[in-house]
């Protein structure tokens, strides 16, 4: 049994009702995984999958049909492969984003570009698979000269829509550009976004009135070089506004998602504000697109952010690499940040030669998978990278407490069905972990189903008076 495992923690009740909440310890690594031949291979995307395995998407140069293929990887929940199957042909295909399709049914999409297939240099690409990953059909979308496939969402009507960049259409040399398809992926439309400079766009998000979110950078636009560059349109894809955030010199956004307070999320890198060349950068939004806060992390050297989420506790993980911190030239990075941007804790995976953090993905157990590639493992040049860690020890949130009457509710989110133990403290300098000396059991929970979870404290406000939940699971 893991006995009373520590993974929510510390929230202090002042006479103002404030919330303190202590610095988290990043998790623990528990196992890495490599997969590739003795060429290249470059992992883009990672996702969770129903079996509580991993998806993994990128492209390889050991297999397939020539060049470059599309290559997804399947995994268990320890990261061993269970299967893996090329999509591509005689030419170069690139695969930069995946969805796993809900259902018994299932299924992969895996969209980027392609050079053996389509009207242009590359064209979107986009492939459907089966849920033992055999192919059921493909598209191309473009025109005569360069697009790039960069984010793919599946939308209610059974289609999906594509966020990426185009050459052939739109204003400038680079445009934004959204393609929306049939459940087929027969095209419905597609609409471009930019200036006379160079607009490409990362991510794509459809929000809750229909319409979408698209994300990138511009220097069409805002002030420097570079500028994060946020489009907001409606379920036709016409433009209802865009925001630019950005200082004098380079900031390019390569993630984004709308958050739980109904706000925006952005995250990339800038080389404008922050410690050194280049540092990770958090934009936080509200639901017009104007900034509310921003946050660097990173030192000196180059600190590169590719992926962003929003994680169970309304707090911020993102993944990319660092050479400011780690053992080698490049080392994956991995960066928690609360609800307001603050850093909670970093952590770095890598050898002595260059590795890479491209996806993250918060795991079912409250821990995080993070993929990419690295140099320094594996069987050749570049490999496929996944690694598996635990959870935060512990796990904190900013929006536990709930006044109810003279009484206050402790709520949190459960990662897995489990029992759950409420400890409580009125020692202000209480620092240790339950349950040790302070510490009073206050409730025993058993099979607490995972998700939303919360306990009304029947005793009345006192000062000082801290709350710790901690996860007791067979």
């Amino acid at each position: 049994m893991r006995n009373q495992e520590p993974f929510f923690a510390a929230l202090s009740v002042a006479l103002t009702l404030s919330v303190g909440i202590v610095g988290a310890s990043p998790p623990d690594s528990l196992w890495s995984r490599t997969y590739g031949g003795s060429s290249y291979e470059y992992c883009n995307a990672v996702q969770c999958t129903q079996d509580r395995g991993y998806a993994l998407a990128g492209e390889t140069s050991s297999f397939g049909a020539g060049g470059y293929d599309f290559w997804l990887v399947k995994t268990d929940s320890n990261g061993d492969s269970l299967w893996s199957r090329t999509f591509g042909g005689a030419d170069h295909e690139y695969c930069m984003s995946l969805s796993v399709e809900p259902g018994t049914i299932g299924g992969y999409v895996l969209a980027g570009k392609t050079r053996s297939f389509g009207a242009g240099e590359y064209d979107f690409w986009l492939v459907k698979a089966s849920r033992y990953g055999d192919s059921l059909w493909s598209r191309t979308y473009g025109g005569t000269d360069h697009e790039a496939c960069q984010s793919v969402q599946p939308t209610p009507d059974g289609g999906y829509a594509l966020g990426g960049w185009t050459r052939s259409f739109g204003s400038g040399q680079d445009d934004f550009w959204l393609v929306k398809t049939n459940a087929y992926g027969d095209s419905l439309w597609s609409r471009t976004f930019g200036g006379s400079g160079e607009d490409v766009c990362r991510a794509i998000q459809r929000t809750p009135d229909g319409g979408y979110i698209l994300a990138g950078y511009t220097t069409s636009f805002g002030a420097g070089s570079y500028d994060f560059w946020l489009v907001k349109t409606n379920a036709s894809g016409d433009s209802l506004w865009s925001r630019t955030y950005g200082g004098t010199s380079w900031d390019r956004c390569t993630s984004a998602m709308r958050t739980a307070d109904g706000g925006y999320i952005l995250a990339g890198h800038t080389a404008s504000f922050g410690s050194g060349q280049d540092d990770f950068w958090l934009v936080k939004t509200d639901a017009n697109g104007d900034s509310l806060w921003s946050q660097t992390f990173g030192s000196t050297d180059p600190d590169w952010c590719i992926a962003m989420r929003q994680s169970a506790d309304h707090g911020y993980i993102m993944a990319g690499y660092t050479e400011s911190f780690g053992m080698g030239k490049k080392d994956a990075w991995l960066v928690k940040a609360d609800a307001n941007g603050n850093s909670l804790w970093s952590r770095t995976f890598g050898g002595t030669e260059d590795d890479y953090g491209r996806s993250v993905v918060q795991t079912p157990g409250g821990g995080y998978a993070v993929a990419g590639y690295t140099r320094s493992f594996g069987a050749g040049m570049t490999d496929f990278w996944l690694v598996g860690t635990g959870p935060e020890a512990p796990y904190y949130a900013t929006d536990y407490l709930n006044l109810v009457g003279t009484n206050l509710v402790v709520r949190w989110i459960a990662p897995q069905t489990c029992s759950y133990l409420v400890y409580t403290t009125t020692e202000p300098n209480n620092v240790s972990d339950p349950p040790g000396p302070g510490w009073i059991l206050g409730v025993t929970l058993p099979i607490v189903p995972a998700g939303p979870a919360s306990w009304l404290d029947p005793a009345p406000i006192v000062p000082y008076k801290k709350y710790v939940v901690v996860m007791s699971c067979p």
